[in-house]
């Protein structure tokens, strides 16, 4: 189970450390762990964070989602709401953050380590100030970027990809997931909660969709490479060899 302290709770939640105060004088959201002076936010607390600016988000009012959730916490053992809200709070990637310095990104990208794109990496949270140093959510991310610098892709230019790159997985992941809330989790109405006998199974079900997402994206993603590489680059490679046959015939 993740532990944060309230401003990565907030961060990770896309909100605001005042609004995960105000939510939890609200009653919305359990209180945190106490460790000395530190209070300490779990997987369980991302979801249910989650799930109230879900619900504000749709016109719910304060009062109507503190009634929602007692009401549907009244029905589950601790032990099922836990084991849902720690599955939906769960993160969907095996990757683990890397905290990168100013040099390391230098020697990895050199000139092209601007102020300007630095500024553009902060904007897409490819990379986040974390005092003087930066966290990057996403290794892989900045591997890539690293390596078609390296092929004389300028960076600025890698940066717009990787914000085109999200968005449209963005869209594809979304629509994977639509499906399955319209065939799985949606039959039975948008008011509907599963009963506790039913609770493990939607968990499995949630649980499954992360592999799910995965496998899906990566097998589409091979496909087009297959398709798409050579076609965009094909004449090229024709070009090259007409020129390596003139060259012989002289």
């Amino acid at each position: 189970m993740g532990e944060y302290r309230v401003d990565e709770l907030a961060r990770l939640a896309g909100t605001t450390v005042r609004n995960v105060r105000v939510y939890q004088d609200r009653q919305l959201l359990p209180a945190p762990i106490k460790r000395g002076r530190t209070a300490i936010y779990t997987d369980a607390h991302l979801s249910r964070l989650r799930l109230v600016i879900n619900m504000l988000a749709r016109g719910y009012a304060f009062a109507q989602i503190k009634e929602m959730l007692a009401a549907w916490q009244s029905g589950y053992t601790l032990a099922e709401l836990l084991g849902l809200e720690e599955t939906l709070g769960a993160s969907w990637t095996d990757e683990q953050p890397e905290h990168l310095t100013l040099g390391q990104l230098r020697d990895m990208f050199g000139g092209e380590l601007s102020q300007a794109n630095i500024r553009r990496a902060l904007e897409l949270k490819l990379l986040e100030r974390r005092g003087a140093r930066f966290y990057a959510p996403s290794p892989r991310l900045v591997e890539a970027g690293r390596q078609l610098v390296e092929l004389g892709v300028p960076l600025a230019e890698a940066l717009e990809l990787a914000a085109q790159l999200q968005q449209d997985v963005d869209h594809v992941a979304g629509l994977m997931v639509s499906v399955v809330r319209k065939y799985v989790l949606d039959p039975k109405g948008p008011g509907w909660l599963p009963s506790g006998d039913e609770l493990p199974y939607y968990v499995e079900v949630l649980s499954k969709l992360k592999p799910l997402v995965n496998s899906a994206l990566s097998a589409a993603v091979a496909r087009s490479a297959n398709r798409v590489i050579p076609d965009i680059i094909g004449d090229r490679l024709v070009a090259v060899l007409e020129e390596g046959r003139g060259a012989d015939r002289l």
